[in-house]
């Protein structure tokens, strides 16, 4: 049996339930790991211990006086910290909200609580999700569980580095172009990116609102189904929320599986795939094929195009949403400004970091007179034919599967340049502008012991059949049981 922190809320629910286990025991133990592991990892920009074993404390009399909340009931559970939480730092790893603290909950919040779970933790990300490695941070790099000197991935690195380091039993992150997916791939877990609108976006700091999705990272697939379960639905505080009925993700793993029709887009399988992560993809696929799946070869035509449209539209949506950052109604402000226009000037030279002040600029320029058309709007057209590739595979196959990541987690420092960053989420920003849903899965390891993840793409709301999917694929291998050595 692993360490109760290496367990799985499945594992763990039970326990809890029996009473062989209690959530004050259970959160003691995630914050003695913590502690632990934080010096060599960085996953945390905050944590309340008071609060988190206050919260344990009332999940265990719930429990006596029989009122469990259900499988997260007593769960501690760490948010990326661009999730609002009522009373807690909401940073986004940056200096202008240094010092802001939330005055209310995000919706996935509320949803949290109401399951029971403990909230464990604000998490560290690249500055306003902007980036994939969270090396980005206002308050420093976080580094990979399995390989210290290397990235853990991002933006939702924090996430992904407490979970595989047992800081936490699971994590909430957010998806912009890859930021949950990418580092579950780096850091050995399972990530989900939602479909857009399944799971509310209220109560997340802005970086791109049509891309912008929050997701469970988890340690098993059963895991990621129950998160998702208790985050998901509609909610008329995000005008973008879709009004569906929430399938029982737990009871459609468990259900006799059709075998499904799975596509491999060529586009995805090109020059630039490390070669230990193809062949470990490979493995995946032919591990489908033997289960009795219909496998056939699919094209993506404008994938070629993604990488262009998506950093059209993310930084034209993060240069309106993060206007507000002006240093008169929150956050930080500039000491000593001269005026109005210096007060902003300066406040957000100072407050934001060069990756951010980045995406602005070009935001900013693409919607500005003259280049509107030429550059945002035609962006916009292309993101609907990216997303007609994408329906048009689904009249032949049901969902895709395609390497999470091209390369497995590089060295801290390794990418200075900004486009060789950029391209790392080239298998994943299409699964964004087409508002889809996917998820990674850890499918093996490379010959020095990285992490590898294998991307499961499915079709809008089909998150049940995705999770299945990937839920039949991890029970037929130990990759999720493997632990990194801290």
């Amino acid at each position: 049996m692993s360490e109760i922190y290496h367990q799985s809320i499945g594992q763990l629910a039970a326990a809890l339930s029996a009473r062989r286990l209690s959530s004050v025991e259970l959160t003691q133990a995630v914050i003695a790991r913590t502690k632990a592991v934080e010096p060599l990892i960085h996953a945390f920009n905050s944590f309340d211990e008071a609060g988190a074993l206050a919260e344990a404390r009332a999940s265990d009399s719930r429990r006596s006086a029989g009122q469990s909340r259900g499988l997260l009931e007593g769960i501690p559970v760490g948010l990326k910290d661009v999730i609002a939480v009522d009373g807690q730092p909401l940073t986004a790893s940056s200096r202008i909200l240094s010092n802001f603290v939330s005055p209310y909950d995000a919706t996935v919040t509320q949803k949290l609580r109401r399951a029971g779970a403990v909230l464990w933790g604000r998490l560290n990300c690249d500055e306003f999700a902007m980036g994939s490695s969270t090396e980005n941070s206002a308050f420093g790099p976080t580094s990979n569980p399995w390989d210290t000197k290397r990235v853990p991935g991002g933006s939702s690195g924090g996430s992904a580095a407490a979970l595989a380091a047992g800081a936490a039993i699971a994590t909430l992150g957010s998806d912009t172009g890859g930021s949950i997916r990418q580092p579950a791939s780096f850091c050995g877990v399972v990530g989900i990116k939602p479909t857009y609108g399944l799971v509310s976006r209220y109560g997340l700091a802005a970086f791109a609102s049509s891309l912008d999705q929050i997701g469970p990272m988890t340690r098993t697939v059963e895991d990621a189904a129950t998160m998702l379960a208790a985050i998901a639905g509609h909610d008329e505080r995000d005008s973008t929320s879709y009004s569906a009925v929430i399938p029982d993700y737990h009871a459609r793993l468990i259900a006799p599986n059709r075998p499904h029709k799975l596509g491999i887009p060529r586009e995805y399988f090109g020059a630039g795939l490390d070669p230990e992560v193809g062949a470990a993809v490979e493995k995946a696929i032919e591990y489908y094929r033997a289960q009795g799946c219909e496998v056939k070869p699919v094209s993506l035509p404008h994938t070629q195009y993604c990488l262009d449209t998506y950093y059209i539209i993310a930084t034209a949506e993060a240069s309106s949403n993060l206007a507000r950052y002006d240093g008169v109604r929150y956050g930080m402000r500039a000491a000593e400004a001269a005026d109005i226009d210096d007060l902003y000037a300066r406040s957000r030279a100072e407050g934001f970091g060069a990756e951010v002040k980045r995406r602005i600029i070009l935001g900013t320029y693409v919607l500005s007179s003259g280049y509107y058309d030429a550059f945002y709007l035609r962006a916009q057209k292309v993101r609907t034919l990216i997303r007609e590739d994408f329906l048009k595979t689904y009249q032949e196959v049901d969902a895709l599967i395609t390497p999470t990541s091209p390369v497995p987690a590089f060295k801290l420092g390794e990418k200075s340049d900004p486009l060789a960053m950029y391209l790392c989420d080239i298998y994943t920003i299409g699964v964004n502008l087409a508002g889809l849903p996917a998820i990674s899965v850890p499918c093996g390891f490379t010959a020095s012991g990285l992490p590898i993840g294998m991307q499961l793409i499915g079709q809008p709301f089909k998150e049940a059949d995705l999770l299945a999917a990937a839920h039949r694929y991890e029970q037929a291998h130990d990759w999720y049981k493997r632990h990194p050595s801290l």
